[in-house]
């Protein structure tokens, strides 16, 4: 099942759907057990794990995928429950970590106030660090050291993790809106209200993709959208989906995942959808291949990787969408967004497993457990480290050794 959300309400449904995969329950009725893992699996690459930590209570069953950042040697990370914590990313050792369970936001106004619900994971750049909440704050923080810097109040909640470029912070919350708010006091620049949202959508919001003075995202109902950096005004959309069907949970085609750019090429994938590859200046499309995904994408070299509704793994030529090879040996185990880590795809899974397929025909490598909870963030590659989050906090390091 995947959480499914009204995204002008406060109210979250769940619905009983197998393609929805944010809460799964084999024990429900019509929804697929995970595919069994192969007992007699032989590892064809050697994976080290450097360390372990857990932060707070994670995302727990918010369905929200709070997913970490890196930068210069600094990992970032934050839980439902108030944490936000800064870890040395070689080692995993404290640097610096607040909480707002005793003390409001950040101690700031009504001590009584709840906990500072933080989603979709922090950003960082130069020593400001951006979190969004889901009860639609963004706050503004020291990354040296986590003290407060600015507070900003939304309209709706935040799912997906703010980018920060220049002297902007462009957030987007659920209800369709996109802001860009000033880096150094958190007020409000422009807003993009996309104006119509569908009455049911998938529980998630894709990132936002910044390049060239230009803000891409996939939106709740199927389309790719480019606005400007400066204004926030909308230069062209693409649909990703048709949104067709009888019924709303039929005609759901949220494009959840990640917008990928490879020189002037974007791609972007929606559920219900396509799997699509546009020319990013025009907003043209160059190609379209059917393709159903609520997930991130992965792209090096030549290649496109994803995985479908049914978490099957998939690659794709880059320049036409034709297939290259498919793997469905890890079927209905609801696998995050994959990530590249060297000659390897990296995906995680509902029981806590990472497994490591290789990029030139699919090949399972590699399996390591990190917890027996459920991952659903998208890995996180840095260098030759990858990094993983489970839905309780736990955060897992691992580098790659040589063949066997």
């Amino acid at each position: 099942m995947k959480v499914i959300g009204m995204k002008r309400a406060v109210v979250v449904a769940l619905v009983g759907l197998v393609a929805l995969a944010g809460c799964h329950n084999a024990k429900k009725e019509n929804v697929q057990p995970p595919t069994p893992l192969a007992k007699d699996f032989k590892p064809t690459v050697q994976v080290t794990r450097l360390w372990r930590e857990s932060i707070g209570d994670g995302a727990k069953d918010t369905g929200v995928r709070l997913r970490p950042a890196v930068v210069d040697g600094v990992l970032y990370a934050d839980s439902n429950d108030g944490k936000l914590v800064a870890l040395d990313a070689a080692t995993g050792k404290t640097v610096w970590s607040k909480s707002s369970r005793t003390h409001g936001w950040f101690g700031w106004g009504d001590k009584k106030r709840k906990d500072a619900l933080y989603a979709g994971g922090p950003a960082v750049s130069g020593d400001l660090l951006a979190v969004g909440t889901l009860d639609g704050h963004v706050y503004g923080v020291n990354a040296k050291d986590g003290s407060p810097r600015w507070e900003a109040t939304l309209k709706s909640e935040v799912l997906a993790s703010p980018v920060i470029v220049g002297d902007l912070v462009v957030v987007r919350t659920g209800d369709g809106r996109v802001y860009g708010l000033d880096a150094a006091s958190g007020e409000r620049r422009w807003v993009y209200d996309q104006t119509e949202v569908p009455v049911l959508s998938l529980r998630g919001n894709g990132p936002l993709l910044v390049a060239n003075g230009v803000v891409f995202f996939g939106s709740d109902g199927g389309k790719m959208v480019a606005l400007r950096l400066d204004n926030g005004e909308k230069l062209w959309e693409q649909n990703l989906a048709s949104g067709e069907g009888r019924t709303e949970i039929e005609r759901l085609d949220d494009a959840d995942g990640a917008v990928l750019l490879d020189g002037r090429t974007l791609y972007a994938a929606a559920y219900h959808g396509n799997l699509v590859g546009i020319d990013g200046p025009t907003g043209r499309p160059l190609w379209a291949h059917p393709f159903s995904t609520y997930t991130s994408l992965a792209t090096k070299d030549n290649a496109l990787y994803a995985v479908d509704e049914n978490s099957q793994a998939w690659a794709f030529d880059k320049t036409s969408g034709a297939e290259t090879w498919k793997n469905d040996k890890l079927k209905y185990r609801w696998l995050t967004g994959p990530a590249v880590q060297g000659d390897y795809v990296v995906v995680g899974d509902i029981e806590g497993y990472v497994h490591w397929l290789q990029t030139g025909d699919g090949a399972l490598a590699a399996r390591e457990r990190l917890s027996k909870h459920a991952i659903r963030a998208q890995p996180l590659v840095v260098g030759d480290t990858v990094y993983v989050e489970d839905v309780e906090g736990r955060i897992g390091a691992y580098r790659l050794g040589g063949a066997r």
